[in-house]
């Protein structure tokens, strides 16, 4: 059997990080919690309705089985972001595939903010002539953030394999792209 790991708790990469674990087998769902439950918030569910009870927004990284009697996780019909054989042995290889689900949540948190700000400044420059602009302590404010959030990006980017960088960029709509 295996499992898929969709990114949706003391963590490096995201403090207080939740991870859903969602497996029918319940010695295996109690296992993986017991193992990460001294660095994440954990909450476990033993079938596919009680996952969808528990998943909110609030969830970081779902370690979902994929084969379950009353709702599957298909793994056709599912994005995800990682795949293990299971029962996964070591605590360890749990540990870093959590980490990497989330430092990718990392980025794409701040791509999004990156963008948004980005757009905004776009706005005001088209608004404003240069005087203007160099008076406005929003724009001064706005370009500084951005200027912080480039290097959080870069640093988070440095930390990055090429897998993560292949689901940062692969295309659902166009796998061979």
């Amino acid at each position: 059997m295996s499992e898929s790991l969709q990114s949706t708790s003391e963590s490096e990469t995201m403090p207080n990080a939740t991870v859903l674990i969602v497996d029918d087998e319940k010695p295996i769902t109690d296992a993986y919690a017991q193992w990460l439950e001294d660095d994440y918030t954990v909450r476990t569910a033993y079938s596919g309705s009680e996952a969808l009870e528990k998943l909110d927004e609030s969830v970081d990284v779902v370690l979902l089985d994929r084969r379950m009697p009353d709702l599957s996780g298909e793994i056709l019909e599912l994005g995800f972001d990682a795949y293990l054989e299971k029962p996964v042995s070591e605590a360890t290889e749990l540990h870093e595939t959590v980490e990497t689900l989330l430092r990718r949540t990392t980025y794409d948190s701040q791509i999004q903010r990156f963008l948004s700000l980005a757009n905004k400044k776009a706005a005001l420059e088209t608004k404003k002539n240069a005087e203007e602009l160099e008076a406005n302590e929003e724009y001064a404010e706005l370009t500084e953030e951005l200027a912080t959030l480039r290097q959080q990006l870069s640093d988070t980017a440095t930390g990055m394999d090429d897998e993560d960088l292949r689901a940062e960029f692969y295309d659902p709509d166009n796998p061979g792209e």
